[in-house]
């Protein structure tokens, strides 16, 4: 396996791109709080680009010749943070993937969703690919969480949708992800959504919150035949 330092995202010594060409927005909320759910519905209405750092791990765990793919699967296993080198690389990735499909005509306008897992992967991924513009948090009690996978358990076929590794995910989310809130809240960088209600709810709540932030759906203009 090569080294993990070796990766280009580690060794870079300022951002990729500017905040001025590339609006990042960090999705965090504990596990089965909502944010896919909410991510997708953003996606159709403002135009962002959707990544989920949880789905590009898990298909880099299964991609043929993945130098990292058998590491990816223990970390995901036991309910710990894969190194941030790793993380961090996959998401410049997709996003570079992006803007290249896209071009320049395209909004470069990205939902990271779950993430960053830690501190230091804030820092790593601030310093080495983008600043975020803010972080979209979630807020949702444990118990509700805890029925919303489950209940997900019984068809999404993940590994990780069952109790032991629920309650591990839980506690890693409250050690390693609330301190990327409390810091980011002390910039005035949170925007916080109670999560506990309908997922129509959730998202108009969001949509008021973005609205205070500057942040508005696409509009799209309806030319007349001529």
């Amino acid at each position: 396996m090569p080294a993990i330092e070796k990766l280009a995202a580690a060794t870079r010594t300022e951002s990729l791109w500017s905040p001025d060409d590339v609006t990042v927005i960090f999705v965090l909320g504990g596990p089965g709080a909502g944010k896919g759910t909410q991510c997708a519905r953003l996606v159709t209405d403002y135009g962002f680009k959707h990544l989920s750092a949880g789905d590009l791990l898990r298909e880099e765990q299964d991609r043929p010749g993945s130098e990292f793919g058998e590491m990816i699967k223990s970390y995901i296993k036991e309910g710990t943070i894969v190194p941030m080198e790793v993380t961090v690389q996959l998401l410049e990735n997709a996003m570079q993937a992006s803007i290249e499909k896209e071009g320049n005509a395209g909004r470069k306008m990205f939902l990271i969703d779950g993430f960053p897992r830690k501190l230091d992967q804030a820092h790593a991924f601030e310093r080495s690919v983008v600043p975020s513009k803010f972080t979209l948090f979630y807020d949702c009690g444990e118990a509700v969480m805890e029925e919303r996978l489950l209940n997900r358990g019984k068809t999404s076929g993940r590994a990780d949708d069952n109790l032991e590794s629920i309650k591990k995910r839980f506690r890693t989310f409250v050690e390693t992800s609330m301190p990327v809130v409390d810091e980011y809240e002390k910039q005035d960088k949170v925007v916080k959504v109670s999560a506990e209600r309908s997922a129509d709810e959730v998202y108009k709540e969001t949509k008021a919150k973005l609205k205070e932030r500057g942040v508005e759906p696409i509009v799209l203009k309806f030319v007349p035949n001529q």
